[in-house]
């Protein structure tokens, strides 16, 4: 089946299931109603090719709005109902990061001390670490997740010992490094002050107190009642089309405060509400958790203690993805949360977070790559170069960084969409015209859409911009020898 019809069935698939399910306030601040949010996430679902899909939102202590769209499961189809249960892989960290500034808040942990203070049976190398640079991946520990996506383990003891005769990938504090083998010491810590596995820990302290009726562990081995199947595209090589295939994953029980926690919007939603309230964490405690981290120099990192942060002046946010699927961030200042899970790795929902948000933040305005995102979903790819000069022209050119736009342009060159791909890599060229990589990427495009001698043409500005450009320089070999 093409990426076209793929596309086609499952939205078929979504509008037979029936309308979306949702509670909504009386009242929504700037513009929004019921139905254009509903529109705007049935947009979205279509563009991404998301199959089912949850989405809540919190403002002043409360749920304001709460929906179920889609298809929990296409092969029978299952619709996605308020009590779907969604993996959330690696946004579990959050709780990991909460569940540690609660023995900080009762002395029993500080975030400055070496890890051995919790842990002495560690490697020597690892002893200076501290739980700090655990929570913002600035250990510089090996990765216990092996690159084809298994653990170098079987348990904890044999996962650990098999590490640890591998030298530090940096020095602690020096540089940011996304590895699980902090959350499997994290774990050990917390199981260590706490007396019981991690899960009992959870389920007892969190989810029972909190009434999340649907949440607790589980992976593709586990059988998780009203759990909505995983899917992804797979991307052959060549013109092949794009497949639909289940994802099957493994999260050890030794892993599972990396990731591996299933739940609803709505119990989320419930967890956001207590936290912000301060039911869980006191107001400097919680303050302390979402502080980032810094490097040795002095430097300010992306992440604090199990969360990414978003630095902006205006409508900060906190908060954490997983899988590439689920997503939820805190608005702090606005007393605004947002909680957005789907059923497709690679949706990214991380990217609709801000637009639900400025739907209930008066005043919000978006700005940089997700302004011009929304602009071009609404108004059409066509106008991308005018919209992105006054974008760039309000918020400067730093607001539409030339990665940001590469990786959403690779995005939807991987989803078919080579049409919107093409512009998008046009854009880049256009505001970044002295980038060698922006035109072996649009080279890329023109070799995929089949445009040979475009592909050559950009390819050999790539190359005249940057002559140790390998892979341009591979890529002219290969299509001046085709015939």
């Amino acid at each position: 089946m093409s990426l076209h019809r793929l596309v086609l069935a499952v939205t078929i698939a979504v509008g037979l299931i029936g309308a979306p399910i949702h509670v909504l306030a009386q009242s929504m601040t700037q513009s929004s109603t019921a139905a254009e949010l509903d529109a705007w996430v049935r947009r979205q679902m279509e563009l991404r090719s998301i199959p089912g899909m949850q989405v809540a939102v919190v403002k002043d202590g409360r749920i304001v709005h709460s929906g179920a769209y889609g298809a929990a499961n296409l092969q029978t189809p299952v619709p996605v109902t308020e009590d779907t249960v969604f993996s959330i892989n690696s946004a579990t960290k959050t709780f990991t990061g909460v569940e540690i500034l609660k023995l900080v808040q009762r002395g029993e942990v500080s975030l400055d001390a070496p890890v051995s203070t919790y842990l002495p049976d560690l490697p020597d190398a690892w002893r200076p670490i501290t739980v700090r640079q655990l929570l913002t991946h600035m250990s510089g520990l090996p990765d216990i997740l092996t690159p084809g996506g298994g653990y170098v383990g079987q348990d904890r003891p044999s996962a650990l010992a098999a590490l640890a005769n591998l030298p530090l990938r940096s020095v602690p504090g020096e540089r940011f490094s996304y590895n699980q083998t902090n959350y499997v010491l994290l774990q050990w810590i917390i199981e260590q002050a706490r007396g019981r596995d991690f899960e009992a820990v959870m389920g007892a302290d969190v989810f029972a107190a909190l009434g999340m009726t649907q949440s607790g562990f589980g992976d593709s081995l586990d059988v998780v009642p009203g759990k909505a199947d995983s899917y992804r595209f797979s991307r052959p090589a060549g013109d092949a089309p794009a497949r639909l295939q289940n994802v099957h994953e493994l999260f050890p029980p030794y892993t599972r405060s990396a990731a591996g926690l299933n739940s609803t919007a709505t119990d989320l939603a419930h967890w956001l509400i207590a936290l912000q309230a301060g039911e869980i964490l006191d107001p400097a405690t919680l303050d302390a958790l979402w502080t980032p981290g810094r490097f040795n120099d002095g430097r300010t990192g992306e992440w604090a203690n199990g969360w990414v942060i978003a630095k902006r002046a205006d409508h900060p946010s906190v908060g954490m993805m997983g899988g590439g699927r689920s997503a939820f961030f805190v608005y702090p200042k606005d007393r605004v949360a947002v909680i957005v899970l789907t059923n497709l790795a690679g949706a990214y929902p991380e990217e609709m977070a801000d637009p639900l948000a400025a739907r209930f933040i008066p005043g919000m305005t978006l700005s940089g790559t997700t302004a011009l995102r929304e602009r071009l979903e609404a108004e059409g790819f066509d106008r991308a170069e005018p919209i992105a000069r006054e974008l760039a022209a309000r918020d400067g050119l730093a607001a539409l960084p030339e990665s940001e736009l590469n990786s959403w342009g690779y995005r939807l060159l991987s989803g078919g969409k080579i049409a919107e791909a093409l512009t998008l890599m046009k854009l880049i060229v256009a505001l970044y015209p002295e980038s060698s990589n922006a035109y072996d990427s649009l080279g890329e495009v023109y070799a995929r859409s089949g445009d040979r001698l475009r592909a050559i043409e950009n390819y050999r500005r790539s190359f005249v911009l940057d002559p140790a450009n390998l892979n341009a320089a591979e890529q002219l070999k290969a299509l001046s020898i085709e015939k």
